[in-house]
């Protein structure tokens, strides 16, 4: 019987003893040199220690817990960080900074300043590769294997990928191309879902075993080379191997990518995994390892609920139930899975896509109420676009609901699929601006520049949680391809109307006016316009449209204003201001312009308004922009 972890089913609170990791964070080399009692002992330390510490700050959860005895045996085995390891997205890496002397930094991490919440090279020297999107590990590894080969260095590189990440396309264009090139890399499959195939029990170890020996290795591939000239034996072998390891494994389709495929094995047996590693590491070529794992492992409600402890925020006091507290406003992704379900009743055409994204882009409702009318992809965004491509080509409506950041992903699609055949797709852009903890790799700040370049496109900025319902029904009214980028978070509390109205494409909403400058908004930085506008005696208009703009009233706002100022959670490079600038320049009219948009700088994690001001986007910038001669994009104060 495997180990395994003590269980747990409350938060720790208070800071447990942990003397194995005391030891560990001041010399790594402590780790390499501990018994298999003592890796056990390590690894209930660093659950604990997680635990405690993530309770403190919110933070990345279920994932973490899920690769302790991974973590703890790769740093084990290998010689890090001279050995590499490239971790995949990197929700999962917790325990890998606890054991790489950031421990005590933890308590620091996804906040302003702290460690980041993903692998990030400039953070430390064992985080090899910088991530936060999906499916890169296999390719990154690969590359670091073969300039490891071409130097005439003895390093080992593992790559560490879910089950989730691996069904991305770049993991399988990455897995052929290892399979032709056969580099010495580890492929380690971390499979928390059982979503790749299942075989557990004593033969299928045994086997594991047997399959990870360097004699196996040396039998079979002499074997090849001794009966491929005897092709009547050569075909029997080959086909009795075959059928001995489907028996116990579900590997078949790695083995004819050309891995040397081992597993499935327990990966919260550390004695066993320590062995496997050892073994699996020496070998050449390609080879996969198999592992099964529980997210939130050792930590029961974690184990109970993995979607619901993916990522936690900080541990609070219980609260004063005698005092009245108000209504939270709704968060922007509800508003949308709400207008979604509220459209799919009156429309049978409306058919709703994500790429793995249903209880983050709230559409757990829709998929419940219109399960037919629902797909998850899965982490395919290429595929979600174009799928949707050929459902409006035949006469569906859907509505793709992805986050900006990801949405990058599939840029492709969207131009050539999409937009190129003018098809009636509607882009639910969710998390459009700054996201917040996850830092660059999440913002999604470059979405009125990719988008706006692109012909038959129309593109949608609400400022708030109704503007938002009404834009996405107008969208969707729309036959072509059109974008509503919403932001991260609760809306501004704004009454939201049942009732679903079209406005107008491209019209804009004075909502104050004044004199000399004007300030033109697009999306959720309204409230500080509005107290911007208010300080400046200036004019203040909703802008409500990216692509196509107001430009009527663009043309009596220049005319009439000495000033023009315009705000938005975008790269200032080819945003929604410079689509004002374009438009004026081009119709000859002569105004002074200042953006308040993100500089050409990347905004590393923190809070959302701690982002904003590292940005610039504040009413006291706008006001700056207005009065001073000074560059707004000064205001940037980098975070790291």
């Amino acid at each position: 019987m495997g180990y395994h972890p003590d269980m747990t089913t409350t938060f720790p609170t208070v800071k447990p003893v942990t003397p194995l990791l005391a030891q560990i964070n001041a010399d790594l080399g402590v780790l390499r040199s501990l018994d298999e009692d003592d890796l056990q002992a390590l690894a209930n330390e660093v659950r604990q220690y997680m635990l405690f510490s993530v309770s403190q700050t919110g933070g990345h959860f279920g994932a973490g817990l899920g690769v302790v005895e991974l973590s703890i045996a790769l740093h084990h085995v290998l010689n890090t960080p001279e050995d590499r390891i490239v971790w995949d997205v990197g929700h999962q890496t917790y325990p890998h900074k606890i054991l790489t002397g950031r421990m005590e930094r933890l308590a620091t991490i996804r906040q302003a300043g702290g460690l980041s919440g993903f692998p990030k090279r400039s953070e430390s020297s064992f985080d090899t590769f910088g991530v936060g999107h999906s499916s890169t590990s296999i390719s990154a590894a690969m590359g670091m294997a073969i300039a490891a080969h071409r130097q005439g260095l003895d390093r080992k590189v593992v790559a560490v990928i879910g089950d989730g990440a691996i069904t991305g396309g770049m993991a399988f264009e990455a897995l052929a191309h290892a399979g032709h090139v056969r580099p010495n890399m580890l492929v380690i499959l971390n499979d928390n879902q059982m979503s790749i195939g299942h075989n557990t029990g004593g033969l299928a170890t045994y086997f594991a075993k047997i399959w990870a020996s360097p004699t196996y290795i040396a039998l079979r591939e002499g074997s090849k080379r001794i009966l491929e000239h005897v092709r009547t034996a050569w075909d029997f072998a080959k086909k009795t191997e075959e059928q001995m390891k489907s028996l116990v494994a579900p590997g078949m389709l790695f083995e004819e990518l050309g891995f040397n495929y081992v597993g499935p094995l327990d990966g919260h047996d550390l004695p066993q995994l320590v062995q496997t590693l050892e073994a699996m590491i020496e070998l050449k070529g390609p080879q996969l390892l198999h592992i099964r794992t529980v997210k939130g492992k050792g930590f029961s409600p974690a184990e109970s609920d993995p979607v619901g402890y993916h990522a936690i925020n900080k541990i609070e006091a219980s609260p004063d139930t005698t005092v009245s507290k108000k209504p939270s406003p709704p968060k922007y992704q509800d508003v949308f899975g709400r207008w979604l379900c509220d459209t799919a009743a009156i429309d049978s055409r409306l058919i709703g896509i994500t790429p793995a994204m249903c209880e983050g882009s709230g559409m757990v409702r829709f998929s419940h109420e219109y399960p037919d009318r629902y797909h998850d992809v899965a982490i395919a965004e290429q595929h979600a676009v174009t799928l949707a491509a050929g459902m409006a080509c035949d006469g569906l409506k859907p509505v793709v609901a992805i986050y900006s950041t990801f949405l990058q992903r599939a840029y492709d699609q969207l131009i050539h699929d999409v937009a190129l055949q003018n098809l009636d797709v509607t882009f639910a852009i969710d998390r459009g601006g700054l996201v917040g903890q996850d830092g660059a790799t999440h913002h999604g700040v470059y979405d009125l520049s990719y988008l706006r370049c692109i012909p038959n496109m129309i593109i949608a900025c609400p400022s708030n949680e109704n503007e938002c319902r009404q834009l996405l029904y107008t969208a969707y009214q729309h036959e072509g391809p059109a974008a509503i980028r919403y932001p991260r978070g609760a809306g501004t509390g704004a009454l939201i109307e049942d009732e679903m109205t079209a406005l107008p494409v491209g019209q804009a909403v004075t909502l104050r006016t004044g004199h000399n400058v004007a300030i033109l908004n697009f999306g959720v930085l309204l409230e500080e316009a509005e107290v911007a506008a208010r300080a400046l005696k200036a004019t203040l208009v909703d802008m409500r449209w990216a692509k196509p703009l107001d430009e009527t009233l663009l043309l009596q706002i220049a005319k009439s204003h000495d000033r023009l100022i315009t705000v938005e959670e975008n790269a200032l490079a080819g945003g929604a201001g410079s689509a004002v600038a374009e438009f004026l320049s081009g119709a000859n009219i002569d105004v002074e312009i200042r953006h308040i948009a993100i500089p050409d700088a990347f905004i590393h994690h923190g809070s959302q308004t701690e982002n904003r001001k590292a940005a610039g986007l504040t009413s006291d910038t706008i006001i700056e922009a207005a009065t001073l001669t000074t560059a707004p994009a000064e205001a940037l104060t980098k975070l790291v």
